[in-house]
């Protein structure tokens, strides 16, 4: 089962199989040229093993929807080049980036985890917005 609350402040959270994800997503100024149309977005992902097993995130998958709507998948092997394990009660953190067209969109997607036994199963990462300071109240 996944429980998913979209923030206020345009971060997400959901949790599937005791899996948590927390998405901070900012706005990256100094890697942004809007004269050009280019924007640049950061996001910091949380993931928090609150289950009872072992589990290693393998893959990604990302739906990344610009302001125009136009999408674009991203999928690849584990995280910032590492596929980290998490014990129970572990979690693992890093950050990434996005470039957009426009200075608004959203990113969502899933992890693929396997756990200690080898079962495979995807956990949900809930939408979140990207968009430039000052945009969206």
């Amino acid at each position: 089962m996944t429980a998913a609350k979209p923030q206020a402040d345009f971060s997400s959270e959901a949790v599937t199989r005791g899996i948590r994800v927390r998405v901070e997503p900012e706005f990256d100024p100094e890697r942004s040229d809007p004269a050009r149309g280019q924007w640049f977005f950061l996001y910091t992902v949380t993931l928090s093993n609150e289950g009872d097993e072992p589990v290693q995130l393998i893959s990604r998958h990302w739906l990344i929807t610009d302001g125009d709507g136009r999408q674009e998948e991203v999928r690849g092997a584990g995280v910032v080049g590492e596929q980290p394990v998490l014990a129970p009660g572990e979690s693992f953190r890093y950050t990434s980036g996005c470039p957009l067209p426009t200075d608004v969109g959203k990113m969502e997607g899933s992890y693929r985890m396997v756990t200690s036994s080898g079962e495979a199963f995807d956990v949900a990462i809930a939408p979140f917005t990207l968009c430039q300071p000052g945009l969206v109240h």
